[in-house]
């Protein structure tokens, strides 16, 4: 089949909404992470019984739907400088929650060993999030940028989800054995069902939500006045973003 995508046009300098939605992401990101991810969770299924999965499923996947509306409105490049900036974040988080769990508390304040549990995450558990997030994050916006010149734009749905199955996979597969291998209350066949749970449950959230997606990407693009396709874009993670 012919390749009908057009080339890569010169973006303005400045958008409109490209820093609020920076600011989305990022708040989605550091949110999910801290609240969510270390707590398994459980439905009842038909036939099947409990099945567990890792509460930050409800709203992780929010953070690859605003990668996927970055990466489809405003390019691979920007949505680089996004998930770096995101990265960032969780380092600053990590490390805050560090200084102040390690502070020692005022003499007759009941809460420190709750806050130790909450927020006094192991060094597991931070590196797991990072690695995972990192890999998952560029292996989603990749696919889709590369998606969306083989489509010349097309079939936004399957660019979303098919990069979701591969970013999201990602991070599943890397984030819990990685971090909970190994450890008490956390047996290997719960931890794959997490694995499996986590991986399919985020993708359902993808498909659930692409109406969402195609309108905040349609009016993303009506506003910005902009379509950028990355057929001369530089994909290292570690090239530098101009403009």
């Amino acid at each position: 089949m012919e390749n009908t995508a057009q080339p890569a046009r010169t973006a303005p300098q400045h958008f409109r909404y490209y820093d609020l939605v920076m600011a989305a992401f990022v708040t989605i990101l550091l949110l999910s992470n801290l609240i969510g991810a270390s707590k398994p969770s459980y439905v009842t299924l038909p036939l099947i019984g409990q099945w567990s999965f890792g509460a930050g499923v409800l709203f992780f996947p929010v953070s690859y739907i605003v990668g996927d509306i970055l990466t489809e409105v405003y390019g691979y490049a920007r949505a680089r400088r996004v998930i770096w900036t995101g990265f960032a974040a969780l380092l600053f988080m990590a490390f805050m929650a560090w200084v102040v769990v390690q502070l020692p508390p005022a003499a007759g304040w009941p809460g420190q060993d709750a806050y130790e549990f909450v927020f006094g995450n192991s060094w597991r558990i931070v590196l797991a999030s990072m690695v995972a997030f990192w890999a998952g994050e560029f292996a989603n916006s990749y696919v889709l940028a590369k998606m969306k010149i083989w489509t010349a734009g097309r079939h936004l749905w399957m660019r979303t989800i098919g990069s979701t199955v591969v970013g999201q996979g990602l991070d599943s597969l890397i984030f819990y054995p990685l971090a909970f291998w190994g450890l008490a209350g956390w047996p290997v066949e719960l931890l794959w069902q997490v694995v499996l749970s986590q991986w399919a449950i985020k993708t359902a959230w993808e498909a659930l939500l692409t109406p969402v997606t195609y309108a905040a990407v349609g009016a993303l693009k009506r506003a910005e006045q902009v379509d950028l396709y990355d057929t001369e874009t530089d994909f290292s993670p570690f090239a530098r973003t101009r403009g």
